[in-house]
């Protein structure tokens, strides 16, 4: 037997359901896919409570896109406390695994201006709390320089590892290892060798 409209309302898995549908067909056929009708074939549940949940699909994908962001903020604060900070935020900002679903979202925000935007306080919170923190990190190792500003080594790092990202989408890779090097020459040069993260 089906179930009601009233019964998946009341659900409180069918929102996170709804949500983590949304990012699996993202990430494997692009935001273009992602319809009402779809998630709800996906989920096993009517179409009409996506509209239920989030009135419509720029608020959809908006919450998808915060809930993404949350974790990757909470995982940049541990990495900016951790023993080797500045390595764990290369990690961070270099790790692969939600590269295609930024990718989407990218995308997706040159036709929606509600996504733009978000992704733009999003953009402008994080970098506050990289600067924020290098700069003490910087201080605290007392290797600021002119050139070893907390801006020069985010932007760097970030603006590296999204071309690279780029790139590895149509399988270019020369020159990478090269580039991953410097940087990480650098990470050495102020940390030491990375060391592995102690057990949680």
């Amino acid at each position: 037997m089906s179930r009601s409209r009233g019964d998946d309302a009341e659900n409180p898995t069918t929102r996170t359901a709804l949500l983590d549908a949304a990012e699996r067909i993202m990430m494997d056929e692009g935001y273009a896919a992602v319809s009402s009708r779809r998630l709800g074939n996906t989920v096993g549940v009517n179409p009409a409570l996506v509209y239920y949940y989030f009135e419509n699909m720029d608020n959809l994908f908006i919450e998808l896109f915060r809930r993404g962001a949350d974790r990757s903020y909470q995982r940049q604060l541990d990495a900016l406390t951790s023993p080797q900070p500045l390595w764990s935020l290369w990690e961070a900002i270099h790790d692969r695994s939600h590269t295609a679903l930024t990718m989407e979202f990218v995308a997706l925000a040159n036709h929606r201006k509600a996504i733009r935007a978000e992704i733009s306080d999003s953009s402008r919170k994080f970098r506050k709390l990289q600067l924020d923190a290098v700069g003490r990190i910087l201080d605290g190792y007392g290797v600021r320089s002119e050139t070893r500003t907390p801006e020069t080594i985010v932007l760097t790092m970030s603006s590296i590892s999204r071309f690279l990202r780029i790139e590895e989408a149509f399988d270019v890779d020369a020159g990478h290892r090269q580039v991953i090097d410097l940087v990480e020459v650098f990470l050495r040069e102020v940390e030491g060798e990375r060391r592995p993260d102690p057990p949680a």
